[in-house]
């Protein structure tokens, strides 16, 4: 469930630790951060998007291995209509970088979340970036858009009706928008807010939890080798 990798901790002597395969980020907090600064919130967003392929390669570079990213939620339709209309263009505008990214680093690029509600030009965007780098092996970076916990799982439920065939978890599994990737190790959610919000449930179900007061926007890497500090202590006994 986390591999073991000979690395550097901050003010300890080098030793082979624990760290998470799979990390999930509940990036919360880009309009409070924008707030506090007098901006508006498509700042706060503009700037959280900014941080992230600088943590995905860093985390990368320190053994992990899939980096999951809530970035936009089934519930996020109920925000003002201005917000909404910039986080789907920021979404079109800013996608591509990261993809291009992903590409020129050897990333694979996976896009989990509802594709029969965003604008096709969003959703042809999502599938090329997903062909164009399904044979990448340098990591797996996950953009949930569009995305619901609960609504993944009815929507497997529903295809594994229609298929008619016994069902066990791995064949339920198989069914679902998140099944080829590995369970989530740890979850992390900035900005202070303890909860899941709907978040990929099915891969949480032996998950790590940290919650962080900074804002998403100010993630670097002194707080991601803290969160990767914090976890190699953690004992994890998966119920047994």
């Amino acid at each position: 469930m986390f591999s073991l990798l000979k690395r550097k901790i901050i003010g300890e002597k080098t030793a082979n630790i624990a760290v998470p395969k799979h990390i999930a980020f509940i990036m919360d907090g880009n309009r409070r951060w924008a707030k506090r600064r007098g901006r508006p919130a498509f700042y706060g967003h503009q700037k959280g998007g900014e941080v992230i392929d600088g943590t995905i390669r860093h985390l990368f570079q320190n053994g992990v291995e899939t980096i999951s990213l809530y970035a936009f939620s089934m519930e996020n339709w109920g925000r003002p209509k201005e917000e909404v209309d910039f986080l789907l263009k920021f979404i079109t505008t800013e996608m591509p970088k990261h993809i291009k990214t992903a590409i020129k680093e050897g990333i694979r690029v996976r896009i989990i979340g509802r594709r029969d509600v965003l604008p096709k030009k969003i959703t042809a965007i999502f599938d090329k970036a997903e062909e164009d780098t399904a044979e990448n092996t340098n990591g797996t970076v996950v953009f949930a858009i569009d995305y619901g916990g609960q609504n993944e799982i009815i929507r497997a439920a529903n295809l594994a009706i229609n298929a008619g065939v016994p069902i066990d978890q791995e064949t339920f599994e198989s069914y679902m928008d998140t099944g080829d990737l590995s369970p989530i190790d740890l979850v992390v959610r900035t900005s202070g807010e303890q909860r899941i919000s709907n978040f990929m449930l099915w891969k949480l179900a032996y998950a790590e939890f940290m919650f962080i007061p900074e804002d998403w926007p100010d993630m670097n890497t002194k707080i991601a080798d803290r969160i990767l500090k914090d976890f190699s202590v953690r004992n994890r006994r998966f119920g047994q």
